[in-house]
């Protein structure tokens, strides 16, 4: 499929609001991708497709986790954590995206995960960070976009979880991998 279809597909299954989101990460995603050296198509499919199933029905994404042995621990956290990978699964099933890279930075795109690729980074960093998301302290965060990807990946990880936390909302174990990961990176 190519960006259109892709663009299409998307648009049929979620709001307008969303939609604009979509389009916010994918030309960050892009800019990202071309400024740190990876494959920009790579990244243009994974931000359109990143968000497919965000409206799915959670019953019937629990039950895509069950049947098709997905990670079991996402039953119970609901459509927040439950789009990334059964968004993977659409992609991969469905729209026939075979490229792992691709599957996985939309699988991880709100969790994050240990030992995260170039890609997968950026597509958590795009859509943390596109120019339509607003709350305290994106502007700070965005200025870091360039600096390093490393670094603004480390800096989004961060806000989230202590956002999490300060709310109140319990963190996801793979969260917790992805944060102990790259703190332990960061020793070595």
């Amino acid at each position: 499929m190519e960006r259109i279809e892709y663009l299409a597909y998307v648009k049929e299954r979620m709001p307008n609001k969303r939609y604009i989101h979509t389009l916010g990460v994918e030309e960050t995603a892009k800019k990202l991708a071309a400024h740190y050296g990876q494959n920009v198509a790579h990244a243009e499919t994974a931000a359109i497709l990143h968000d497919v199933a965000k409206y799915a029905n959670v019953a019937w994404m629990e039950q895509i986790v069950r049947d098709y042995g997905l990670d079991a621990r996402l039953i119970g956290w609901g459509s927040e954590l439950l789009h990334g990978p059964v968004g993977a699964w659409i992609a991969e099933h469905e729209l026939d995206v075979t490229h792992e890279d691709v599957l996985n930075a939309m699988r991880y795109h709100t969790t994050g995960r240990a030992n995260m690729s170039h890609l997968e980074k950026i597509i958590y960093v795009a859509d943390m960070l596109e120019p339509n998301r607003q709350f305290p302290g994106v502007d700070d965060l965005r200025q870091m976009m360039y600096d390093g990807l490393n670094e603004v990946f480390e800096a989004c990880v961060k806000h989230a979880l202590i956002h999490l936390i300060s709310s109140g909302i319990a963190v996801f174990p793979q969260s917790i991998e992805c944060y102990n990961d790259m703190m332990s990176s960061e020793r070595n």
